[in-house]
């Protein structure tokens, strides 16, 4: 359920976390969207305090939700559905996704993501489009007859239609030119690494050159080896690099989860690589024991933010606070929007999520509307 709030809107907490800090018996109080004071209080007057307030999360790598798989149904209503999935999981931002594919369905996805904005739908940040330029030996579940190394004017191509709606491409750095990889950088587009063999001399080359994200960690990429550190290694290493995560157990074991994090800090964030049910297309994802599977292939998640939220922090241990900047501040940052998400600060705009003391949703809040799961 939706609603909008009145002009000034006042949020009581017992635990305010502002994605640096936590504070006792808070009031944020919005105005037109935005936070206008952050004060304490020991008597809330009658009006309702949540247990506990913080950023609203964001989905960087998510694909579809009840049954429609953005790649299949590429329509507004298919991310009005997938903004509705992420909201139930307290994730006010989503970047919707589309796996490797043909040229026609990853037009087809620029164009719903247009119409969606046109409609005024909230949420969505941009496209995230993954592959084709991959390497085939790390395809995982995507469909190796359109994987393909890129040619400039495929790239040129792509780049001019999907103006101003492409946010994220995640490519194997091995397989695609440096003139490739400039090219989606200076069009203001993150380039993240994954679905890669390569080696780690060959990351290192690629992170140093400036690719700053890479996609799934662990997943569909060069493992770590004593002698032949991989991708892995190279993600490991490079500081100046941040990776993606999906917690639920089955892409990666909570040890792995547990080692990444010591190691990564604050460059590790989550996503969900959420899909839904569905036999149309080249990718039939089907439930598989709190999982999906295509072709017999691990697929996607299950998950929404809030699961994953409560799995870093119930199975690998991660503190309450380091893992909500996972799933709000960390993954801004690598989209370059930590200047105004991911935070709860006077000033900035109010998306917040609120929620219980079983780590539950109660609802969200965003500029001046309620969501309410």
């Amino acid at each position: 359920m939706e609603t909008r709030t009145e002009a000034t809107t006042k949020i009581h907490t017992s635990r305010l976390f502002t994605g640096t800090g936590w504070l006792a018996n808070q009031v944020v109080e919005i105005s037109g969207g935005r936070i206008s004071d952050i004060r304490s209080f020991s008597d809330a007057g009658g009006e309702k305090i949540f247990p506990l307030v913080a950023p609203a999360f964001m989905d960087i790598q998510i694909y579809g939700a009840f049954d429609k798989l953005l790649a299949v149904y590429p329509e507004p209503a298919s991310l009005e559905l997938l903004h509705t999935y992420c909201l139930g999981g307290g994730a006010a931002f989503f970047q919707p996704t589309v796996a490797t594919n043909s040229t026609q369905v990853f037009y087809k996805c620029i164009d719903a993501v247009k119409a969606y904005w046109e409609k005024g739908g909230e949420g969505c940040l941009g496209l995230h489009i993954e592959g084709p330029w991959l390497h085939p030996q790390r395809k995982g579940a995507h469909i190796e007859r359109f994987i393909h190394a890129p040619e400039i004017e495929e790239v040129r191509e792509l780049l001019a239609y999907g103006k101003g709606v492409i946010t994220m491409i995640t490519l194997a750095p091995e397989v695609c030119k440096r003139e490739v990889v400039d090219m989606i950088q200076a069009a203001g587009i993150v380039v993240s690494a994954g679905h890669s063999n390569a080696s780690y001399h060959e990351g290192m080359e690629a992170f140093n050159a400036g690719i700053s994200a890479a996609t799934h960690l662990y997943n569909a990429m060069s493992p770590l080896q004593h002698r032949a550190p991989g991708l892995v290694g190279a993600i490991f290493d490079h500081p100046g690099v941040m990776a993606s995560m999906v917690p639920d157990g089955y892409h990666v074991d909570v040890a792995a989860m547990r080692i990444a994090k010591k190691i990564m800090q604050d460059r590790l964030f989550v996503i969900t690589d959420a899909v839904t049910e569905t036999s149309d297309g080249p990718y039939p994802h089907h439930f598989s024991g709190d999982r999906y599977v295509s072709n017999g292939i691990l697929s996607g998640s299950a998950l929404n933010m809030i699961k994953a939220l409560r799995n870093l922090v119930e199975h690998v241990g991660i503190d309450l606070g380091e893992a909500l900047r996972m799933v709000s501040l960390y993954p801004a940052r690598v989209m370059k929007l930590d200047h105004r998400l991911g935070k709860i600060e006077k000033g900035l705009e109010a998306n917040m999520v609120m929620l219980d003391a079983d780590l539950k949703v109660q609802c969200v809040l965003s500029k001046e509307q309620m969501y309410t799961p």
